[in-house]
């Protein structure tokens, strides 16, 4: 077991100032959060973040800048390693062709593990769309930045 999970997310915001939010299930534990994922032995943070846009996704992004990382102690949801997260806003190279959902947890199938899309606006965005604590985090800044309150 290692002591530290190393995770790298997207914030990809369209031209309608809407941010990509990713509806999960995995086994059975149902989730919200920004578009990435776990770190790979002998990967760097962008090509972590390329790979998993591509596998998640199906797109290729280009990541813009350094958004936001884990400041604070996070315990993972799923086992007992300490979590590191960090963020960057990405664009994509190309138009996202993705089923997009409206309601939360819309899934097209079932299985162990479920995944659906949807884009939320910034200004109507809120900490509890989202599941874990470093991404509510990042909904309070992201909200900041884009001169709206929480």
């Amino acid at each position: 077991m290692y002591p530290f999970n190393v995770r790298v997310y997207g914030i990809l915001i369209n031209a309608e100032s809407q941010v990509l939010l990713s509806d999960e299930e995995e086994y059975g534990f149902r989730f919200s959060k920004f578009p990435g994922g776990g770190l790979e032995y002998g990967e760097g943070l962008i090509d972590a973040l390329k790979r998993e846009f591509i596998e998640e996704c199906n797109a290729e992004i280009d990541v813009v800048e350094h958004f936001y990382t884990t400041d604070f102690f996070i315990k993972s949801a799923f086992n007992d390693s300490q979590v590191i997260s960090v963020y960057y806003i990405v664009k994509a190279r190309a138009e996202l062709f993705l089923n997009f959902k409206e309601t939360v947890f819309d899934f097209d199938s079932e299985g162990d593990i479920l995944q659906a899309f949807r884009w939320k606006n910034i200004k109507e965005l809120n900490p509890s769309d989202v599941t874990f604590p470093t991404d509510q985090k990042v909904v309070e800044l992201l909200k900041s930045k884009w001169g709206y309150t929480v």
